[in-house]
């Protein structure tokens, strides 16, 4: 897209847009720094946008739109320090096939490839489980544009202070240029999926967690039914994989979780009084599997019906009592959910404005269809998450602001001066920024 177009930029989601853009794709630093310069000279906003993956308006342009696509792939690779240096606007998805050829990985990621690897830190996206459940805890370097056009190359020699908080930087603090994991060898995965009731799920929680490298699982409101994952690393044979049979797979993660899925959530839509009774169907019809490959194979599910989200962290030893009150909040409010409630749980990490921070957590997600009314049912589950020192994901939906999420982060005040330091004239902010961050 031709620089000075008036472009139009619109979320996965369809909750955010914008229109009048200047659209302009950058394909080397020169360009981004000449791009934010000419932003801060007219007093104007930049912002990069990727795949849109988010739910809030963190990434909503107001002036101009950079858009990702001139900066892509793998530029680094260093096998002694177990490193991979990728450009900013590489997917996740391209970078896991990238890493699969150089048999490597990253220890972990969340179950969602499509976005960019800026927009992927930038928000805090997640995994469970591992010892590092953020992409963010596993980025060692960063380089960044500033708001005054100049490049930084953050790294554990290199303005160190700033990659430690720039590490989830909101897009707040610069523009993204190129992104250094820490990587591992190629690795397997055992996938062992297994329905559960409710009673047995809350009662073996804890040593699921115990007892497995990653647990994801899922409740399905108005049931007593619960689908649980759970992932044991086996190693780097990779001889000893053993994937679903492609027909399976077809079966199951396409058809049945997408396009019947998507069709059923549609219609439920229209008759919200089925809802109960088709999701305690829906439960009663989850069969167990197993089966073993590579790890981001076993971590990325592909999402193909269009949803609206809401997630909040809480402290790992409240989590089950959060999990036990939205479950009574909700049946007690009359309100019919047709997709399942995820929780998942993350070790606590050092990335300071991580949803993980200084803390073990257990993360609870809330989803609608993308034409369902999602604000009375988030909003009861958000009071919840408030009542159980719960932080929202940056990218996904809620309704907190500077004021109340300034106490949930010891080292949120550090942020707002490093802001004040890398963007001095509010380059890269916006509406959402100027709720969350303030002014």
């Amino acid at each position: 897209m031709p620089a000075g177009s008036s472009a139009t930029w619109r979320n996965w989601a369809g909750l955010e847009s914008a229109r009048g853009l200047r659209a302009v794709t950058p394909r080397s630093v020169d360009e981004i720094v000449a791009e934010v310069r000419r932003a801060a000279d007219r007093g104007e906003t930049v912002k990069v946008a990727g795949t849109g993956h988010s739910f809030t308006g963190i990434a909503r342009p107001e002036h101009t739109l950079l858009l990702p696509g001139g900066l892509k792939g793998i530029t680094a690779v260093d096998r002694e320090a177990m490193t991979v240096t990728a450009l900013a606007g590489t997917q996740l998805k391209v970078l896991n096939a990238e890493l699969e050829r150089l048999g490597l990985s990253l220890h972990n990621m969340g179950d969602i490839a499509e976005q960019t690897l800026a927009g992927a830190i930038s928000t805090g996206t997640h995994g469970t489980g591992g010892r590092a459940a953020g992409l963010a805890a596993q980025v060692v370097g960063l380089e960044l544009v500033t708001g005054t056009g100049e490049l930084l190359r953050l790294s554990a020699t290199e303005h160190p202070d700033v990659l430690d908080l720039a590490r989830v930087g909101l897009g707040a603090l610069g523009v993204l240029v190129s992104i250094t994991f820490s990587v591992e060898p190629l690795f397997l995965l055992r996938a062992e999926e297994r329905p559960l009731s409710w009673d047995e799920g809350l009662a073996t929680f804890d040593e699921l967690v115990s007892d497995h490298d990653h647990v994801d699982m899922y409740w399905f409101p108005h049931t007593d039914r619960l689908l649980t994952k759970r992932n044991t690393r086996l190693g780097t044979d990779l001889s000893l994989a053993a994937p679903l049979p492609r027909w399976r797979h077809r079966l199951d993660d396409d058809f049945l979780s997408n396009t019947v899925f998507g069709l059923q959530t549609a219609a439920l839509n229209r008759a919200p009084r089925a809802i109960p009774a088709a999701n305690r169907f829906a439960s009663r019809m989850l069969g167990a599997r197993t089966y073993t490959d590579l790890a981001h194979k076993v971590f990325v599910s592909e999402r193909r019906v269009v949803f609206r989200e809401m997630e909040y962290a809480v402290p790992r030893a409240a989590g089950l009592a959060a999990l036990t009150e939205v479950r009574r909040v909700l049946d007690a409010s009359g309100l019919t959910v047709s997709f399942p409630i995820e929780i998942r749980v993350a070790p606590a990490d050092d990335v300071p404005l991580s949803t993980a921070y200084d803390r073990d957590t257990l993360y609870l997600a809330f989803h609608v269809h993308q034409r369902t009314d999602h604000a009375r049912y988030f909003a009861l589950m958000e009071a919840v998450m408030r009542d159980h020192d719960g932080r929202p994901h940056w990218g996904k939906l809620h309704t907190r602001d500077a004021a109340s999420l300034a106490p949930l982060y010891p080292r949120f005040d550090d942020f707002l001066t490093l802001r004040d330091r890398l963007d001095p004239t509010r380059v890269f902010t916006n509406d959402y920024l100027r709720r969350v961050l303030g002014s």
